[in-house]
């Protein structure tokens, strides 16, 4: 599985605005027309499985 990541350069380490990460290209290229058309993202390997769709809710049922 693959990813499209966009880095904010003007933004540092941590701000919420730093990175966004797409699902798809065609998310990433919609998302740069609209905000920043001089911009680009990168394809990234995604480490892992993919997730389970309603895992991590169930995870965090089962620790409380």
């Amino acid at each position: 599985m693959k990813v499209f990541i966009y880095v904010n350069t003007a933004k540092q380490a941590g701000d919420v605005e730093h990175l966004k990460v797409f699902a798809t290209e065609d998310a990433a290229k919609d998302w740069l027309d609209e905000n920043d058309p001089e911009g680009v993202a990168f394809e990234y390997d995604v480490i892992g499985p993919p997730a389970r769709v309603g895992s991590s809710s169930r995870r965090e049922e089962a620790a409380n």
